[in-house]
């Protein structure tokens, strides 16, 4: 059972977990970045019923990450603000603003 925990997970296997919390029926409930002293941490949260998985991407400076936009559709909202405001660089997006989802006066200011 997966319910309430945080799995760590990396660039390469974040795709194939997404992927398997689609086919058990979790939906996305948010993504998350936050900027720690060795770069960023994503979290992923999917739910259903009452259980809550959250996946987390540890990204160095300046890496990139795939988009799971074309798994969960609203996932480009979450990666557009967070290419926004932390400048970390989402591939793949079904729709990507290319840096204009927000405006705001400075570029990437959580970076």
């Amino acid at each position: 059972m997966r319910d309430g925990i945080i799995m760590e997970v990396g660039a390469g296997s974040l795709v194939p977990e997404v992927l398997m919390l689609k086919h058990e029926g979790y939906r996305l409930v948010q993504i998350c970045a936050t900027k720690t002293e060795k770069g960023y941490e994503l979290t992923y949260s999917f739910g259903q019923a009452y259980k809550l998985v959250n996946l987390r991407l540890k990204l160095a400076p300046g890496a990139e990450v795939v988009s799971i936009s074309d798994i969960y559709e609203p996932a480009f909202l979450y990666e557009n603000e967070i290419h926004d405001l932390f400048g970390i660089k989402v591939r793949m997006m079904a729709l990507d603003y290319e840096g204009n989802l927000y405006r705001i006066d400075q570029k990437n200011p959580f970076q």
